[in-house]
């Protein structure tokens, strides 16, 4: 029996793939392993993001084939698609595979026989590339299941290589996604994420949308939750919001990427909305669940972003009651339009307001962590650590850990907020039969206040 380590960079939507990959190798006989135990085969599936995706991309790979040195090394992913002759560059790299070769890995490998020279697959993306079902439901102790429904993406955002490396928008039909989720239901899983490039953008060439698939995936037995990985703002509409709000099976956690609080670099980003309209929509959510949790993307140093421009999106920002922040540094992307815009922020520029936005949103997680203190809440475990303490999720993506000797992977449980330390929250199993009417009590105790000091971005004035 043969080993194989496969490694995921990127986002929700890869590692879904991933898993996929995986268990094609699964059925062919392949034991696999952690990426740092030895291997005969190694699959790393790539993002191109940002410019630090690249460079992770070779890192790993020298890493990798330092402890097993003999490795058949595969590439495939966005950064295989788009720099094929870059990755195929790499010392060691045995096989680079495209974004419509990706699961066909064992029509390329030729038994796994290393050569000279690498063997690189990679065809042109067009409209005619098929969707490729993929969702991560095989690892061990896992309760949470990453569902692929929708892949590829038809907007054009000036710093964006997605269109480029995965090509036009296009979804699984509905019937064979509530499929694949009574599938992943029947393994155990409790909790399935509904992941893809775009995933607003659902069943829009097909004459069907998100919300009637919500609908359809609210009946599946067997799934506990179900939780949207990330959506456009414009795509957001309300009925989803009170659709999800009202759901006993949706989680009350939202992904809306913002990238800018400008105006004037969203316009020159090309997105597809405006502050104010994504202002309208956060309110709406907390108006409905003060208790939902926000996350939002942000890009800083985006060319034409003055240091007033970018005070716009602090104060945007710290005024906003999203609950943290995923914050993105701008990298030139080649064969995207922003490399041709002028107003290039230095790096060192660049680097500071991403440091000055991760603290902001440290401050936004500590203050919503910290209004739910005393406070019950229903927690799905996912992992149970060596150290005694058991690890995992409330709906609005709050991180709450419990001690005990007892292992609660894979099971849900009332837990009380006694302390946490901005990160994470610690709770006690609170199975009390008062447990049900405290959490309805909860709803209307939240003392969560978004409003942050705004004296660090001062220095750009």
């Amino acid at each position: 029996m043969k080993n194989v380590a496969l490694h995921t960079l990127g986002c929700k939507l890869n590692f879904a793939e991933t898993s996929t990959l995986g268990r094609q190798f699964l059925d062919r006989g392949f034991h696999i392993v952690e990426p740092d135990q030895p291997m005969d085969v190694f699959v790393l599936n790539t993002c191109s993001v940002t410019e630090r995706a690249d460079r992770e991309c070779r890192q790993i790979i020298r890493r990798t084939l330092r402890h097993s040195p003999h490795a058949y090394v595969i590439v495939t992913g966005c950064y295989a698609q788009l720099q094929p002759e870059e990755v195929a560059s790499i010392d060691g790299v045995d096989l680079v595979l495209g974004s419509a070769e990706k699961f066909n890995i064992f029509d390329h490998a030729e038994n796994f026989t290393k050569y000279s020279i690498p063997q690189v697959f990679v065809s042109c993306i067009d409209e005619a590339i098929e969707f490729t079902s993929a969702y991560s439901a095989e690892v061990g102790g896992r309760t949470r299941a990453f569902l692929k429904i929708q892949d590829g993406c038809d907007y054009q955002c000036a710093f964006c290589t997605i269109p480029l490396a995965r090509g036009a928008s296009r979804s699984l039909p509905i019937d064979a996604v509530v499929q694949q989720a009574r599938h992943i239901a029947d393994q155990g899983y409790k909790e399935i994420v509904l992941t893809g490039v775009n995933v607003g953008d659902y069943g829009i060439k097909s004459d069907t949308t998100l919300f009637a698939l919500m609908k359809k995936l609210e009946y599946v037995d067997g799934i506990e939750r179900i939780r949207i990985s990330s959506i456009e703002p414009n795509l957001l509409t309300k009925e989803m919001v009170d659709l999800v709000l009202s759901s006993e099976k949706f989680c009350n956690h939202f992904h809306i990427p913002l990238q800018s609080g400008s105006d004037t670099v969203l316009k020159l980003m090309r997105r597809r909305y405006l502050r104010d309209h994504y202002h309208e929509l956060v309110h709406y959510v907390k108006s409905k669940d003060a208790d939902a949790g926000i996350g939002a993307d942000v890009i800083v140093g985006f060319p034409g972003e003055t240091d007033l421009l970018f005070e716009e999106t602090y104060r945007f920002l710290a005024d906003l009651p999203v609950t943290y922040l995923h914050v993105f540094t701008y990298s030139e992307r080649e064969n995207t339009p922003a490399t041709k815009f002028h107003g290039n922020v230095e790096p060192k520029i660049r680097f500071r307001r991403n440091e000055l936005l991760r603290m902001l949103s440290q401050k936004k997680r500590s203050a919503f962590y910290q209004s739910f203190m005393g406070r019950t809440l229903p927690v799905l475990f996912e992992t149970a650590r060596s150290d005694g303490m058991n690890s995992g999720l409330a709906t609005n993506y709050l991180r709450v850990e419990t001690a005990g000797k007892e292992i609660l992977t894979n099971t849900l449980h009332p837990v009380r907020i006694v302390r946490t330390d901005g990160e994470r929250c610690f709770g006690e199993i609170n199975n009390s039969s008062h447990y049900a009417g405290e959490i309805l009590s909860n709803l209307s105790t939240n003392s969560y206040n978004p409003r942050i000091d705004l004296s660090p971005v001062m220095e750009f004035r």
